[in-house]
């Protein structure tokens, strides 16, 4: 199994640095007094596709070769990944087909559609995502870009946590939320190096809680179509990712639906940043510890801002 390097997450940063944002780092007074914490958010929510995902699309699209490079790229994904890898491959001008749950969001379709992504649609399962790529990459001999489970995505990954840390005066915690288990993955691989002595603490729906029993058990547990307002965390962990998650992670912590939706409308409000469910995980997750993160300085990753702004959850419940 090719696992990346902190060399490789150096050398995709150096790779990527012409085509990613910078994202800022944002705090605010009224939820660092809500939480008893030091709160900084990295938002990957305002990268040019809106998610953190970008990173790892563009160390995938640039480093390959030309003969693979015009037959493009391929992936499957439940919105972000999609987005930012059509993104990527526009970008060097190659092709770029997607399989997407039919349950993705509109304005993640949309996102796919705006920048030259081709999409085929299948049923909201891995098991029917995985069988419906399958047929798609054999058609178009496309090279598989995996959503998380690629080493060139992991490293790219990585590189939030890199920025993150030359934006703050060093952290004592780090969240992010998880799904399959990507930028959790890069945090690790860049912070097990870079500033060791920093927690990484995962964060998850109640409704999607296969990688929390999979720490818990010390294996991994794949749950097939969870349902959780968070869409982008719907994937189970999975091999590459699994390695960082158990050797790396302190802990995962898990929030129920209405935790998310609160958490969310907190910092739409008041850190005035617009962000998807997923990103508001790891704040929920916080908010329902706040003793265990009190006094601390934490960063937490604002993974991507695409969402459709007339399904907005606290509009149509849970």
């Amino acid at each position: 199994m090719n696992i990346p390097t902190y060399e490789d997450m150096l050398a995709a940063h150096e790779r990527i640095k012409p085509i990613i944002r910078r994202t800022p780092v944002r705090t605010s007074d009224y939820l660092n007094d809500l939480t008893g914490c030091n709160l900084l958010f990295k938002c990957e929510n305002m990268q040019e596709p809106g998610a953190f995902k970008v990173r790892g699309a563009c160390n995938a699209v640039f480093g390959l070769d030309e003969a693979q490079a015009v037959k493009g790229v391929a992936t499957h994904s439940s919105g972000n990944h999609a987005s930012c890898l059509s993104y990527a491959a526009m970008k060097r001008g190659i092709p770029c087909n997607v399989v997407m749950p039919k349950t993705a969001p509109q304005a993640k379709k949309d996102t796919v559609r705006r920048y030259g992504g081709v999409i085929t649609e299948c049923e909201p399962s891995t098991t029917s995502r995985e069988a419906t790529f399958a047929e798609i990459q054999a058609a178009t001999g496309g090279d598989f870009v995996h959503p998380y489970n690629d080493p060139r995505v992991i490293a790219g990954q990585g590189t939030c946590s890199k920025e993150f840390m030359e934006q703050t005066d060093g952290l004592d915690v780090v969240m992010a939320p998880i799904g399959g288990g990507g930028m959790v993955s890069g945090t690790c691989l860049t912070l097990s190096t870079l500033a060791p002595e920093t927690q990484i603490i995962a964060a998850e729906p109640e409704q999607a809680d296969d990688a929390y029993r999979s720490f818990k058990e010390g294996h991994i547990i794949a749950d097939d179509a969870p349902k959780t307002i968070a869409d982008g965390l719907l994937v189970p962990l999975k091999e590459r990712t699994w390695h960082f998650v158990s050797k790396y992670v302190s802990d995962i912590l898990t929030a129920s639906e209405e935790e998310i939706i609160e958490a969310m409308k907190l910092t739409w409000k008041h850190l005035r940043v617009v962000m998807e469910p997923s990103s508001a995980v790891p704040l929920a997750t916080l908010l329902k510890n706040k003793e265990r993160f009190a006094g601390k300085r934490v960063g937490i990753i604002i993974t991507g801002g695409n969402v459709d702004l007339d399904k907005l959850p606290w509009t149509k419940g849970v």
